[in-house]
């Protein structure tokens, strides 16, 4: 945290009951609706002499051989073995367990655990569905480091004794979230539930966009700045700067403003997918407990934890004033506890917002909050370490807008006359913050997993008939003779499954959601040809003998094209098909969460939207990422989708052969000859012309010509052109296929 330059008073929204990180990211990337992580910009020292070169660092990441576990381990299987009635125990347990080493504020832990699984959680963002806490990644940087996180390494050591205990059978990301559970619970909420099965990274995330600001905390206007117009925030950002979860506590760019920091709030938890009624149940019940930590100076503090001296062994932000901890901590920079009774579940937080007038202050760290007037001395906390001195509570600027914006503050009121009505909607608020990017419930493992299916869950019906092969047989040549060409079946199949995410495990082909709002509208999802596609298939479903899915149907329609296209190309391959997808209904779809999932760019179908300040090939390796593939997966599936003819609109750019719709190598094979020159039109189309006669043979994108440009890349396309790959070719296009069209189906996983 001392790096010159930078701003020293780690901010923090929800510090220390509840409640990002450096960026390479050049500022001329400019704005677009995706992260922009595929940035060209050269991150390691090698290739810094070409920066312009693009970098497919993230479709390598978390390699198995950065993981220590190995290969056959299986963490489902093992938190199944869990007894998770004793870690609920031993975290209860711990909550009052004070350490001489970082004290407990009032002998509980809970505020702190609160705060720690909260910023774990709250880098969530629905754009892309990246952050989160899915995959432990707060034990890393930049999460590990950011101004919002001061020692939550403390917190995470805390844990560390349970996290031995139980080993392999429990994941960092389970047991923060799972910690934060048990903190409320012991403090007297009734949880709405828990669900393990976020498996643990080993190393950085690289792949997330978390801003491009120069600095930490940088106001808005700075270097890199990610707002615009009037108060824009830059997709797919959610947090207001660098080295923030949510919001500035102390109001937009550190000037005290409640309806200013209101429309800060509003949109931030918008893009965490909460509506103002969540947004306003997770602020009070996140106040409810614990306090903030200012009684010092934030400027004297220690490295972060990534930068801090090897002796201090993980240890962050170390501080010299005092003890250095407990009535000494240093953490937002702002001093003291929202709530008269900081360790127990109650209404006290809205007593005090709502009934008692508040001015304007600063903490002993110089941080501004809020105090308020005339408060009568027995509804003021008594001091976390001396029980002697009763102190004044404080509020932060979002705390103040809960009280003066309109809208908030109907909820409030609404919240303060039915406690039990804010109980229930902040364990679920909070249920769905700490879940929403673990996926669809099928992935949630354990015993206190809620029966209930929530819409925010895209909850899918079970199909539970078995078709026999002769039936999928039977089913395939219905398809294939309907008079649906294969490139529609193709485009649709894959259209269906391209919306999934592996950042948070929505989308995908299951469900069939592509045939209602809002996917059937999409643009990118050509809505005349896929209602054909539809009511063919809903014919074929109609008047089968059992009951199949129209999203069964849709995987097997491009599972047969594929195939016959193939068998044209001489290789006789069989497309593994795994029935038993469902068909959601319109009920079970969250019209407006699913905008999110809308693709506006597919350079599998050549296709984009309109012009982005992003080129089209980093586009290209976002939507890689997020899909789960490889660098060699997508080299093969760019060159089997172009000759099979299925570009967006039929556009003929990078069809590189005369046998469309054959799974012919022929886009390697021709786009590596010497044979052809390259001529550029415009910033997106290429000729592609004969060296001896001029003539132009085809035409190309940037996404097609980056397979013979990008050095990495091109060795890949030489591997497929080769004269004894044709066979290897078509398989590994097979294989890759199939991981798509399977990517969410993690019912049988």
């Amino acid at each position: 945290m001392n790096t010159p330059g930078e701003n020293k008073c780690p901010h923090s929204q929800f510090d220390e009951s509840q409640q990002g990180g450096s960026s390479s990211h050049a500022s001329t990337q400019g704005k677009c609706p995706v992260m922009h992580g595929a940035n060209t910009e050269a991150k390691d020292s090698a290739m810094n002499w070409w920066p312009k070169a693009l970098n497919l660092d993230i479709l390598s990441q978390h390699d198995t051989k950065t993981n220590p576990l190995n290969e056959e381990f299986n963490y489902a299987e093992e938190f199944l073995k869990l007894d998770l009635e004793a870690v609920k125990n031993d975290l209860k347990n711990l909550m009052t367990d004070s350490q001489d080493w970082w004290p407990a504020d009032w002998g509980h832990y809970g505020g702190f655990m609160i705060r720690m699984a909260w910023h774990s959680a709250g880098t969530y963002r629905i754009a892309d569905g990246r952050g989160g806490s899915n995959t432990g990644n707060q034990r890393f940087a930049p999460l590990n480091s950011w101004p919002d996180n001061v020692n939550l390494d403390k917190a995470r050591r805390l844990l560390w004794p349970i996290k031995k205990k139980y080993g392999n059978k429990l994941s960092w990301a389970d047991l923060i979230i799972l910690a934060g559970n048990i903190a409320y619970e012991s403090m007297g909420l009734k949880t709405f539930g828990f669900a393990g099965g976020r498996e643990d990274i080993w190393h950085p995330e690289k792949d997330i966009y978390w801003g491009s600001e120069k600095e930490w905390l940088a106001p808005s206007g700075s270097e890199g700045s990610r707002y615009s117009g009037e108060r824009d925030l830059e997709n797919p950002l959610a947090a207001v700067m660098m080295g923030l979860i949510y919001v500035n506590p102390e109001g937009v760019d550190g000037v005290q403003d409640p309806i200013k920091t209101a429309h800060d709030v509003r949109e931030t938890f918008k893009r965490m997918a909460m509506n103002d009624e969540e947004t306003a149940a997770l602020t009070i019940g996140g106040h409810t407990v614990g306090k903030t930590h200012g009684n010092g100076s934030a400027e004297v503090l220690g490295e972060s934890p990534e930068g801090a001296n090897i002796e201090d062994q993980g240890f962050g932000w170390m501080n010299p004033q005092g003890k250095g901890n407990a009535e000494n901590t240093v953490s937002s920079g702002l001093e003291g506890a929202w709530t008269t009774n900081p360790t127990r579940w109650d209404n006290e937080y809205l007593d005090l917002l709502l009934n008692y007038e508040w001015e304007k202050t600063k903490s002993p760290a110089g941080a501004s909050q809020w105090e308020p007037i005339n408060l009568p001395e027995e509804k003021k906390p008594i001091d976390a370490f001396n029980p002697n001195v009763r102190r004044n509570p404080m509020m932060t600027d979002a705390d103040m807008a809960m009280k003066m914006d309109p809208e908030y503050r109907k909820i409030a009121e609404k919240f303060y006359n039915d406690f039990d009505y804010l109980s229930d909607t902040f364990a679920r608020a909070w249920f769905k913050l700490t879940h929403r990017d673990l996926g669809p419930k099928s992935r949630y493992l354990g015993a206190d997993v809620p029966q209930e299916d929530l819409i925010w869950q895209d909850p899918i019906p079970k199909n539970e008939t078995v078709l026999s092969d002769d039936e999928i047989e039977d089913l395939k040549n219905q398809i294939l003779n309907s008079g649906l060409s294969r490139t529609e079946l193709i485009n649709t199949a894959w259209d269906s499954a391209r919306t999934y995410r592996g950042s948070d495990y929505r989308g995908g082909a299951n469900g069939a959601r592509i045939r209602l709002e809002p996917q059937k509208n999409w643009e990118g999802n050509e809505p005349e040809r896929l209602e054909k596609v539809l009511k063919t298939l809903e014919y074929i479903k109609n008047n089968f003998s059992k009951y199949v899915s129209i999203a069964d149907l849709i995987v097997l329609g491009g599972t047969a094209a594929v195939e016959k296209a193939a068998h044209d190309a001489g290789f006789s391959v069989k497309v593994p098909f795994l029935a038993g997808r469902g068909d959601a209904t319109q009920e079970m779809t969250d019209v407006e969460s699913f905008a999110d999932l809308e693709p506006v760019h597919d350079g599998y179908r050549n296709w984009l939207k309109k012009d982005y300040a992003v080129s089209a090939e980093e586009l290209l390796l976002d939507r890689t990422q997020l899909m789960g593939l490889t660098a060699p997966e997508m080299t093969v599936l760019i060159g089997g989708m172009r000759v099979l003819g299925t570009n967006y609109g039929g556009a003929k750019e990078g069809v590189f052969t005369d046998k469309v719709g054959v799974l012919t190598n022929d886009f390697f094979v021709n786009l590596t000859d010497m044979n052809y020159k390259w001529n550029p039109v415009s910033d997106n189309l290429y000729n592609i012309v004969d060296r001896k006669t001029g003539e132009t043979k085809w035409t190309a994108t940037r996404v097609d010509l980056v397979f013979g440009s990008n050095s990495i890349l091109r060795s890949y396309a030489e591997v497929y052109a080769q004269d004894d790959n044709k066979e290897k070719f078509v398989k590994d296009f097979v294989k890759a296929w199939t991981k798509v069209m399977n990517a969410d189906r993690y019912d049988v996983k």
